[in-house]
């Protein structure tokens, strides 16, 4: 590509084996790694303003070495790719910032314009005493506002990109260490947010010169050279890692699955399909031993919002994005817990992307606010497909990323905008339950009700797990939310959100937990529900919104619970008396409080239960919302395994 930096030795930065490495240097460096990225984490945290920053913390720092690999693994990130395209290192000078947004110009980096994305070159001497680009350091989150058609520059409806908000190719935003005012002018009179965005955007400048400083003192500490032996030992531990434990767990061959978005905003409801081949090369292969990741079947380009650029750069953000669910094949989830997700995973796995036009390949300037669908999707698609090859040994469905809020006018006749990105459940797994209310984004969280009922027109009558939500199997689904906010003065509700038909499948037996859903004004005169796609539903002063979130999918037939699990769920308010009896044959007397399990009933419904199920029943079970876009059928083809 234009302007990439180029290295004698490819991929790897020295010549240095991994074995030569001092040992207790690489642990040194990784640490350093790992302290500076939570440092800047917690200097954005600390000094931005948007909710959806400061409180939900859905943004995300990386640090990258001047061959564009991701050195730490504590979550994903945005591209390098994108700046030193457009910005050759030798260009750069020390106090630089770049900033980019642009959905189409990011390489696969971005997936939406409201996320905002700053780099900052680090800089350290080398042999010969000058000073050049070593590493990057970079931060990228979800803003409240970009402009665009609508409040949250996440218009459902959007047809076309230039609905959805400002674009910025790579700019440099500061030069040598002053900002550019002109850039920062242009991008804050955009949005409808203007104070809150340009104290975003300081927060995020600062952090990461901060952190470049901060790196640049492990490179003055012990060399260049010696630390980019390091970086490349990190790497290569991790592919060494990932091939013994991870890959020898999948069986050589070929696997087919798909799963599906529901909605786009545009067209009526339908299977908007995301196909996974999944190939495991043997070890004398000629490309070597990797997984091949192939998209083709992948439904067309979506007029609606749900695309996703990912045929972008060989793939490397989607490869990183998806790695995290081949952790689930850990000999154990503490096991799992430590393995890193960084640039190590890449040479695993070959990416193979069908034709321009669809939903992963779109062509500009299709809309993309939604991608979430898209790419959060594809880590069920991947786990489902694993999970053909593993016999199961995978977690069910997990959680979708949905974003609701209001906006309005507030007590004192102001304009606000509150946007949350609630979780749901986590897929019941083969060691246990799923999680509750779990976050997709690592380290985000629900905005805290005593925040906004003091800065917004609402107050939060309830907030707590939605029961039955979960489900059932042998392991039970996560939990979502059930959240209720009564309104103080007129305003209009948003959201971003599907799982609304389809819900988080269950495996192997176990059954699909309950979609997404929105009431206003439930058990009232004006009660409706409200599609999960939704720009501007008028709510009325004193109604109450209530969200229930998606739960995860069981793992296992739900008959082989033993009853004290279910009895338990019962007292704790995860599953109800009915659900108890309806879900896992279980037949329980008394109340909520002090459920009594009648064991010879129970004993007797599961028999009968028993001897009613299909001999040849799917892998996956999808629940009803399925058969309502297909036209009957309860599973596709693909749901067996023969």
């Amino acid at each position: 590509m234009r302007g990439m930096p180029q290295h004698p030795y490819g991929y790897r930065l020295t010549k240095v084996p991994a074995s030569d490495v001092d040992p207790v240097l690489v642990e040194i460096v990784e640490g350093y790694l790992a302290s500076v990225e939570l440092e800047v984490e917690t200097a954005i945290a600390r000094t931005s303003r948007s909710p959806m920053i400061r409180d939900a913390h859905d943004f995300r720092a990386g640090i990258h070495d001047r061959n564009l690999r991701k050195l730490t693994g504590r979550s994903y990130s945005a591209l390098v790719h994108p700046v030193a395209r457009d910005f050759p290192p030798d260009s750069m000078r020390p106090g630089d910032v770049f900033f980019h947004n642009d959905v189409y110009e990011s390489e696969g980096g971005i997936g939406h314009l409201p996320d905002l994305c700053v780099t900052v070159p680090v800089f350290a001497g080398g042999e010969d005493g000058e000073s050049s680009v070593v590493a990057f350091v970079q931060a990228f989150g979800h803003h409240d506002d970009i402009g665009g058609a609508v409040p949250g520059s996440m218009p459902s409806h959007a047809t076309s990109v230039f609905e959805e908000g400002l674009m910025v190719p790579p700019i440099r935003l500061w030069d040598a260490g002053v900002p550019n005012a002109a850039a920062l002018r242009i991008m804050t009179r955009n949005s409808r947010m203007p104070e809150s965005l340009a104290a975003d955007l300081d927060a995020e400048c600062s952090a990461c010169l901060m952190g470049a400083r901060r790196l640049g003192e492990l490179f003055d500490r012990y060399g260049v050279q010696t630390v980019e032996a390091a970086f490349d030992a990190i790497l290569d531990n991790t592919t060494t890692t990932y091939r013994r434990e991870i890959l020898s767990k999948i069986p050589v061959g070929s696997y087919v699955w798909e799963d599906y978005a529901e909605h786009d905003g545009v067209d009526e409801p339908m299977l908007h399909t995301q196909r996974i081949t999944l190939t495991r090369t043997a070890e004398d292969d000629a490309g070597g031993e990797r997984l091949v990741i192939d998209f083709d079947g992948t439904g067309p380009q979506a007029r609606g919002p749900i695309n996703h650029c990912g045929d972008f750069a060989e793939g490397t953000f989607l490869k990183k994005w998806l790695a995290p669910i081949l952790r689930n094949l850990a000999d154990t989830p503490q096991r799992m817990a430590e393995l890193d997700v960084n640039e190590g995973v890449v040479p695993l796995i070959e990416m193979r992307f069908p034709e321009p036009g669809t939903l992963l390949t779109p062509v500009f300037p299709a809309p993309t606010n939604a991608r979430t669908f898209v790419i959060l999707r594809l880590l069920g698609v991947l786990a489902g497909v694993v999970a053909k090859a593993v016999d199961g040994q995978m977690p069910a469905d997990q959680e979708t990323i949905r974003y609701t809020g209001v906006y309005g006018r507030d007590l004192e006749g102001n304009p606000y905008l509150m946007r949350e990105v609630l979780g749901g459940g986590s897929g019941g797994r083969p060691h246990g339950d799923g999680e509750d209310t779990i976050h997709v984004v690592p380290d985000s969280r629900n905005l805290p009700t005593e925040f906004t009922e003091s800065r917004f027109p609402f107050r939060v009558e309830s907030l707590g797990l939605a029961v039955d939500s979960g489900g059932a199997g042998l392991h039970r689904g996560g939990l979502g939310y059930d959240k209720q906010i009564r309104m103080l003065r007129d305003g209009h509700f948003m959201s971003i959100a599907d799982r609304s038909i389809l819900a988080c499948w269950g495996v192997r037996g176990g059954k699909a937990g309950q979609p997404f859903s929105v009431t206003i004004d439930p058990g009232g005169p004006a009660e409706r529900e409200v599609d999960a796609l939704a720009d501007a539903e008028p709510v009325q002063a004193g109604e109450l919104i209530r969200v229930r979130t998606t739960g995860g999918g069981g793992w296992g037939d739900p008959l082989d619970r033993p009853y004290g699990d279910v009895v338990r769920d019962v007292r704790w308010g995860k599953v109800s008396l009915e659900g108890a009896e309806r879900d896992y044959a279980v037949v329980l007397t008394g109340t909520v409080d002090e459920p009594r399990l009648d064991e010879a009933a129970s004993d007797g419904l599961r028999q009968q239960r028993r001897l009613a199920q299909p001999v040849d029943d799917a892998f996956f079970d999808r629940g009803p919302g399925y058969a309502r876009l297909s036209g009957g059928a309860s599973n596709p083809d693909v749901d067996w395994v023969r």
